[in-house]
C-alpha cells in the first residue's frame, strides 16, 4: 500500500473501520494458502469441523486460526473459496433444488455457473482479526449495519467516483460473494447473507457482508479519513 492510499498498518486499517464505521467486529482479513509450508509460524490449525461463514464469524469476534478443506463442513463454500473441486450436486444446481430454493433445475444450474469461485488450487485458508495480521490479507470482509456497509460505498467512490455494485443471489453469501468476488474479480462486493449464513454463522437480520479486495483497502480507509 503505497502513495495516496497508504496506511500504518493493519492494527491502524481496523480501528480506523471500527471507529469511523461504528462497527461491533473486527473486520475478518483473509488469507489464500497455496503450500502448507506457506501457512506463518504461530497460527494454530482450527480444531473443530464447521463451514466457512462460520469461521469468518469467529475471526470477527477475536480468533485467529487456519483451516484446510478437512475443515470445511460446508463443501459448497470449501469449493467457492478454492479449497475443493465443486461438487458434482452443487455444480448442476441439483442440491439447492432440492432444498427448494430454485423452481427448476435450469434456474439452479445457471445460478451456480454465475456465481464466482476459486480455482482449486488452495491448501489453507487462514482467517484472522484484521488487526492482529502481520501478513498482507488477500481479501477482508466487514459483517455491518446497512448505514455502515453505505459509509464504505461512499468511501470506495470517494476518489475514482463510479458505482459500487451489489452481486448476490441468496446462497453462498460469504464464500462466493464477499470472499471469491473480491479476490478473482479485485472488485469490492456487498452481499445480503444466505440462508446458510444466517441459520449457521449467526449473521442477524439487520446485518449484512461487504467483501473488499486487500489490496485497495488502504484507498478505502484513507476515503473515510478524508469523507465529511
Amino acid at each position: 500500500m503505497t502513495g495516496a492510499c497508504e496506511v500504518e498498518g493493519y492494527d491502524m486499517v481496523s480501528r480506523e473501520l471500527k471507529e469511523r464505521l461504528g462497527l461491533s467486529k473486527s473486520p475478518v482479513a483473509i488469507k489464500f494458502i497455496l503450500r502448507e509450508e506457506d501457512i506463518p509460524e504461530g497460527i494454530e490449525k482450527i480444531d473443530e469441523n464447521i463451514r466457512h461463514c462460520e469461521m469468518v464469524q469467529k475471526a470477527a469476534q477475536g480468533e485467529m486460526f487456519y483451516a484446510t478443506a478437512e475443515e470445511q463442513m460446508c463443501k459448497g463454500g470449501a469449493a467457492a473459496i478454492g479449497l475443493i473441486e465443486t461438487p458434482e450436486k452443487i455444480k448442476t444446481g441439483e442440491f439447492y433444488q432440492s432444498l427448494g430454493r430454485f423452481s427448476s433445475l435450469g434456474s439452479a444450474k445457471r445460478t451456480m455457473e454465475a456465481i464466482p469461485k476459486i480455482d482449486p488450487m488452495m491448501k489453507a485458508i487462514i482467517y484472522s482479526p484484521l488487526e492482529d495480521v502481520k501478513f498482507d490479507p488477500d481479501v477482508i470482509v466487514v459483517i455491518c449495519k446497512p448505514a455502515q456497509a453505505m459509509k464504505l460505498a461512499q468511501a470506495m467512490v470517494y476518489t475514482r467516483g463510479g458505482r459500487v455494485e451489489a452481486s448476490f443471489a441468496g446462497i453462498q453469501s460469504i464464500c462466493a460473494d464477499a470472499v471469491a468476488g473480491p479476490f478473482t474479480q479485485n472488485t469490492a462486493n456487498i452481499t445480503l447473507g444466505c440462508s446458510g449464513s444466517r441459520q449457521f454463522a449467526d449473521i442477524s437480520d439487520d446485518e449484512v457482508i461487504v467483501g473488499m479486495n486487500g489490496e485497495n483497502i488502504g484507498c478505502v480507509v484513507t476515503a473515510l479519513i478524508s469523507m465529511k
